[in-house]
């Protein structure tokens, strides 16, 4: 099996060398990399067109090749499908990143449409995220949760993965044996707090800053936001068909001035 690892946080990101030496722990298997060399994150889908993509190699901490591009996420996993790698990618995993990504998240985060552009090239893909707080001092660990990205791509290996699928994987931030397990899960409610803030620039011209508090979530028994609450992993099935399909027969029954 041929695995490409990518994130949106950057190719020296601590979170994307745990997950390749994680898929490396894995029997049979061809770890390559290729992730944007900045941040991406709450870039969303993107694609570039108007401008040519650069690819360069480096060396990761652990000593491992690596290879870097100056597109987005879904940039760097369409390069890898489309054939800058000679050999086949048959999985594409995208993280660890050091943020959960639940709820409407999903549209938002790099990470996980880094998995979304790869089940647009009929390409299993796997998106992995650690819920640390944002107070958060220091290094992260992610032990555990690379402990739990090499389990759930063991167990992906002896399944078939169904077409048009990718798995949205949140990590509490907790040690292995504090983790109580694994939850399949929907997604859940996201609640954000953003604001506008309006400033000045020195040349008295106005600008401005979307902040706010960090968002939460609506702990619901059986979504994402809920089982990560209670100490669990969730895995949550995501497709990219978005179609409400339970408003195709009202709509069909308007005027539509046709």
């Amino acid at each position: 099996m041929h695995i490409l690892v990518t994130n949106d946080d950057g190719v020296t990101a601590p979170g994307l060398l745990a997950l390749a030496q994680a898929m490396r722990s894995l029997s049979d298997v061809k770890v390559s990399i290729l992730a944007p060399d900045r941040n991406w994150s709450g870039s969303g889908h993107v694609k570039t067109l108007e401008r040519p993509l650069r690819v360069r190699d480096l060396t990761l901490a652990d000593g491992s090749a690596a290879f870097t591009s100056d597109g987005a996420p879904s940039d760097c996993v369409a390069l890898a499908l489309l054939g800058f790698f000679e050999e086949k990618i048959d999985l594409v995993v995208s993280g660890i990143n050091p943020m959960h990504n639940l709820g409407h998240d999903v549209t938002y985060s790099g990470t996980v449409t880094a998995a979304m552009e790869a089940v647009i090239w009929d390409t299993p893909g796997i998106a992995f995220s650690l819920g640390s707080l944002d107070n958060h001092l220091g290094a992260l660990d992610y032990t555990a949760a690379a402990e739990i990205a090499r389990r759930v791509v063991s167990t992906v290996r002896e399944h078939r993965f169904p077409p048009g699928m990718l798995l949205n994987v949140n990590i509490p931030y907790l040690p292995i044996e504090q983790i109580k397990g694994i939850r399949i899960t929907r997604q859940g409610l996201r609640v954000y707090r953003d604001r506008l803030d309006k400033r000045i620039d020195p040349r008295g011209k106005p600008y401005y800053w979307i902040g706010g508090d960090s968002p939460t979530g609506t702990p619901e028994e059986g979504t994402d936001v809920g089982a990560v609450a209670s100490g669990y992993v969730s895995i949550t099935p995501i497709q990219l068909d978005l179609t409400m399909y339970s408003a195709i027969p009202t709509l069909g029954d308007w005027d539509w001035k046709s």
